[in-house]
């Protein structure tokens, strides 16, 4: 039986050795992003995120204080609430909750909600009335007393404009 020869292999490339400098570089960034790290840690908010905590995971509320949930609701001539928020116009609460500013600074911007639900919807309830509703539950000890008030934050009148 005949020998087989091993194929020709290349020899391991030579591994590189930062230099000094370029380690001092190194362990100075390093330093850097710790610092920062710690300083966000324990001054930051969730605006310096991720160099500051993201308060909605690193604390707690308190147990005896209430929840506050806000929906977007059409209010029809019958004074039937329809909901609009949860995604019914294309937006979740969240996204409506981050623009709860510019709502309350410009409640015309409720209009456009009305006409996105009308274009979802076409042969859903007439809408005279758009509303941001902030409900407010009541704990005690984290657990729900049953309690809650209801407060309109903002309201658009459709047929008047505003």
């Amino acid at each position: 039986m005949p020998v087989q020869t091993a194929p020709d292999l290349e020899a391991p490339p030579q591994v590189e050795r930062l230099s000094p400098s370029g380690r001092r570089a190194r362990l100075a960034a390093a330093a850097v992003v710790l610092a920062l790290l710690l300083t966000g840690t324990v001054w930051g908010d969730d605006s310096e995120f991720p160099f500051g905590p993201f308060r909605m995971y690193s604390t707690r509320a308190d147990p005896d204080a209430p929840v506050v949930s806000t929906r977007v609701v059409g209010v029809t001539a019958d004074e039937e609430e329809v909901r609009l928020s949860g995604g019914e116009v294309g937006l979740r609460r969240a996204e409506f909750e981050g623009q709860l500013p510019r709502l309350v600074a410009d409640p015309s911007l409720l209009g456009l909600v009305a006409e996105s639900y009308e274009a979802a919807h076409p042969g859903g309830p007439e809408l005279v009335r758009v509303e941001v509703v902030q409900r407010r539950f009541e704990l005690a000890g984290g657990e729900r007393t049953g309690a809650y008030t209801d407060d309109v934050l903002v309201g658009y009148d459709l047929a008047a404009g505003s």
